[in-house]
């Protein structure tokens, strides 16, 4: 029976939590084939560092570099480069502490699971109900953009619609194949990603030799770009940074499939940590390159679109069809992973009865967990219809952001605490100070977010609470756990 066991291993700690509640918390074993615990069957452990780095930059690669270029440019200027290097920061700073909570509960839930053993159940119901809507409002937002990059693929190599507007139905159809490549199997959607982000990272890395070359006069004849590094100031650097850290949530869904990666103490602080610095010089370096190539100025007109002009100076129509080719396989790997740590999301609330328990039945010929499968697609293609969730995908981002303060405070509480099953395999350097600035830091860039953004997720957030308070709380003194 492929991805399941019959067998019952370990045994559980308690340690009693903010809440006064005593959760469960398993000390589960770490072997590749699966982790086992007292339901009898778990997900299967499928996922090598390779395929946890593809899930993070996955992820990550797609609106810092096929989107934000234009509109940071047009808000910091040259500068908008520090905005992006800022945000690799703070990302580091979280995906440090992140792995050692990864690796002492390398259990699928990611951030969920963290903070409800570590500070409570009512943080981590919070946390793990308002995840899955900002997630499933994050991976229609990608599938929308998938199908506005596979129609302008299609008019590039003269496919005609006959002015049908395709991007809904092409979105939704691809939304369906992911949902359904996920069921069967997580080694199938580790898969894809592995040689979706392979092509992705060549199509980037070409355009930025061809624009670093220019950028150094080698190739072409640029013309100078005489503009001050901080001709925006400095505020406009943060609120821009604020904006683009949307470009950082992927390396977060790597913690959501703790549960199925190989070797977690070694494979998870590596794809973690791994993806945040390969993505960060990715970004940094592509901001800098459309900068020196165009101008702050010239490159915030053209708006959404400015990489395909900058790419076709450099390379003429190939260049423009190339990074065409790469916002479409961007938009796809970050679906994929988005669906993926959507479904480990409301899998791992539902294992905790934060959600009805049939959302943790896991499918007995794949070894995957259907139901959550199918809760994470349908919503998502809900709002696919919707064919605008912009706004809503940077809600995510403040969803994130409080997750990532909030895992930071558990790690401290659990260091303070340092309960019996606490042990895990890799450890913070330089503690207490990097999680105190992950936690400062992520809480301060939401400070830097439009008003809009931050009534959207305080709303969520405070429904997630509601529904604690008179469901779940009720639920879980019943016994269920």
């Amino acid at each position: 029976m492929a991805g399941v066991s019959d067998e019952t291993g370990g045994g559980s700690d308690q340690t009693a939590n903010r809440d006064g509640e005593t959760p469960v918390v398993e000390r589960p074993e770490t072997a590749d084939e699966a982790t086992v615990h007292d339901e009898g069957t778990e997900l299967e452990r499928t996922i090598g560092v390779t395929g946890g780095i593809a899930i993070g930059v996955g992820t990550m690669v797609g609106a810092g570099i096929f989107v934000f270029p234009g509109i940071a440019a047009g808000q910091a200027g040259p500068a908008a480069a520090g905005s992006f290097a800022i945000g690799a920061v703070i990302a580091l700073l979280v995906a440090l502490p992140a792995s050692e909570l990864a690796t002492a509960m390398p259990r699928s839930g990611g951030g969920y699971y963290f903070i409800s053993r570590g500070i409570g159940s009512l943080f981590g119901a919070i946390v793990g109900l308002s995840l899955w809507f900002g997630l499933v409002f994050a991976s229609a937002f990608y599938l929308v953009g998938f199908g506005f990059y596979a129609e302008a693929v299609l008019a590039r190599a003269g496919v005609s619609f006959g002015g049908f507007d395709v991007v809904v139905p092409l979105a939704l159809l691809f939304g369906v194949f992911l949902t359904a490549l996920n069921v069967t199997g997580t080694e199938n959607a580790a898969k894809l990603q592995n040689g979706v982000v392979a092509i992705l990272l060549a199509i980037i890395v070409g355009f930025l030799t061809f624009g670093g070359l220019s950028a150094l006069g080698v190739v072409g004849d640029p013309e100078p770009i005489g503009e001050p590094f901080l001709s925006q100031g400095v505020v406009s650097v943060l609120t821009t940074a604020a904006l683009v850290f949307t470009s950082y949530l992927g390396f977060a869904q790597v913690a959501t499939v703790a549960g199925e990666i190989k070797q977690p103490g070694k494979n998870l602080p590596l794809a973690m940590v791994g993806s945040v610095l390969i993505v960060g010089v990715l970004y940094v370096a592509t901001i800098f390159v459309a900068t020196s190539a165009f101008g702050s100025e010239r490159l915030a007109s053209l708006g959404e679109t400015a990489m395909v002009t900058v790419a076709e100076s450099f390379m003429g129509p190939l260049g423009a069809f190339l990074i065409l080719i790469g916002g479409l396989l961007a938009t796809v790997s970050s679906a994929n992973a988005s669906i993926l740590s959507t479904s480990r999301a409301i899998y791992a609330v539902s294992k905790d009865a934060l959600l009805p328990r049939a959302a943790s039945r896991i499918n007995l010929t794949y070894g995957t967990p259907h139901v959550a499968l199918g809760m994470a697609g349908g919503p998502i293609l809900a709002l696919v219809l919707l064919g605008e969730v912009d706004v809503l995908a940077e809600v995510a981002s403040f969803l994130h952001l409080v997750m990532y303060g909030l895992m930071c405070v558990a790690l401290i509480a659990l260091r303070r605490d340092e309960p019996e099953w606490y042990d895990p395999d890799f450890r913070v350097p330089g503690y207490p100070v990097v999680p105190v600035l992950g936690a400062l830091a992520s809480f301060a860039l939401i400070g830097f977010m439009q008003r809009t953004s931050q009534l959207i997720g305080l709303a969520i957030m405070l429904v997630s609470a509601g529904w604690y308070l008179y469901y779940a709380r009720d639920v879980k003194l019943k016994g269920v756990l």
